[in-house]
């Protein structure tokens, strides 16, 4: 069984910072990807920045240049650094990894989602 566990949402003001952290757990042998999603109310989930292991990174046109995903493959951990927040990035926030298990599975798992609010 594969876990991911979010956090560091919350409230922010507009112009301000928040840092993300989702860890994964479990039967996990390698992650392929890990990133993360958002989802606004009324609107679809979309992606915000995803990483392979091997480095690569790619950004929503949105957060260019605001946000920085991040991972850490020993810890099964990936970051998301968000600065200069807008009201616009307010949503749930989800963590997603690709990966294979130890039963040599591949599997998409998500988190439970965390969210961040951006409001004076």
């Amino acid at each position: 069984q594969v876990q991911l566990v979010e956090s560091g949402g919350g409230l922010v003001q507009p112009g301000g910072s928040l840092r993300l952290s989702c860890a994964g757990s479990g039967t996990i042998v390698s992650i392929v990807t890990m990133g993360w999603y958002r989802q606004a109310p009324g609107k679809q989930r979309e992606l915000v920045a995803r990483a392979t292991s091997g480095g690569s990174t790619n950004y929503a046109d949105s957060v260019r240049g605001r946000f920085t995903i991040s991972r850490d493959n020993a810890k099964n951990t990936v970051y998301l650094q968000m600065n200069s927040l807008k009201p616009e990035d307010a949503a749930v926030y989800y963590c997603n990894a690709r990966l294979f298990t130890t039963s040599v599975t591949y599997l998409e798992v998500w988190g439970q989602g965390t969210l961040v609010t951006v409001s004076s």
